[in-house]
């Protein structure tokens, strides 16, 4: 049976909002849900959910729902091909390697290489695959930080899938704590966390910024990872700096070619150096040191 996509476009906020009351008031029926960045500089996300029947109704369900939120688009609609559409979209994402890690979804188990770390990412959840260039970055950058030092206990901030916070705990063994301000993304890292044997070492726990009890108690950190976007980095160095250990390092990603000036005049601010730069697919990750 041909089955039928409705889509909404907006800002990551207001999209995480509608996937949140959608997936609650349809978690009954089976259709798959997703929230995907179409244009983070934009910060333009789509979320889309898909049904196989009466789609007059299931949109007239849509809208009631969405009934409270303020400032969303009209409903877009579009008929798909009779095909496994999940099917379909795995095929299309390949696994990453990025340093030693292998980023994978279930259909691709078995390609791990000898001495690779393997973590599996489920892409119709996830807020981070490693198919981004910041992403990759991070993860560059954390198994090369892991070669020349040893943490004690880290920081995922802004963790999304957990896929940075279960490769550095997957590599390092030590504690990590890995916060976002979305409870869906927390929700969903905690199933990676648990999917990938990760649960020993990693605490998910949904949070603002730095505005919750647990990173007074687990500070300092000896490393820090922040994947998030420029201007909230940039407003957050100061507090960085006052929950990273002395002689820590802080890796910073979601970050524009163009905007990395800002971001290291920021942080030079408060006493950080920086260490090294990478690019990937016009973002850049920061390591820095303080």
């Amino acid at each position: 049976m041909p089955q039928t996509r409705f889509y909404l476009q907006c800002s990551g906020a207001l999209a995480r909002q509608a996937y949140q009351l959608l997936e609650s008031a349809f978690e009954d029926d089976g259709f798959p849900l997703a929230v995907f960045a179409i244009d983070e500089e934009r910060d333009l996300h789509e979320v889309s959910l898909y049904a196989s029947e009466t789609p007059d109704a299931v949109e007239a369900r849509m809208k009631h729902v969405l009934a409270g939120l303020e400032g969303l688009p009209a409903i877009g609609r579009e008929t798909l091909p009779d095909i496994d559409w999940v099917a379909h979209s795995l095929q299309g994402l390949h696994a990453v390697r990025a340093g030693r890690f292998l980023i994978h979804g279930a259909h691709e188990h078995g390609c791990k290489r000898a001495g690779e770390i393997g973590i599996e990412i489920e892409a119709g959840l996830a807020f981070g695959t490693g198919h981004h260039g910041t992403t990759a970055g991070c993860l560059e950058m954390i198994a090369r930080l892991l070669k020349a030092e040893r943490p004690r206990n880290a920081l995922d901030l802004g963790t999304g899938s957990a896929v940075l916070a279960i490769a550095i705990a997957r590599l390092a063994r030590i504690p990590v704590l890995a916060t976002d301000i979305d409870p869906v993304a927390v929700r969903v890292a905690s199933w990676n966390v648990l999917l990938n044997m990760a649960g020993a070492w990693v605490k998910t726990v949904t949070a603002p910024g730095f505005h919750h009890p647990i990173f007074a108690h687990r500070k300092p950190f000896d490393l820090i990872v922040a994947n998030i976007l420029a201007r909230p980095l940039m407003k957050m160095a100061p507090a960085m700096a006052h929950h990273l250990a002395p002689g820590g390092s802080l890796i910073l990603s979601g970050i524009l070619e163009r905007q990395r000036r800002a971001v290291l005049a920021a942080y030079g601010a408060q006493r950080f150096r920086h260490i090294t730069t990478y690019s990937r697919e016009g973002w850049v990750t920061i390591h820095l040191k303080r």
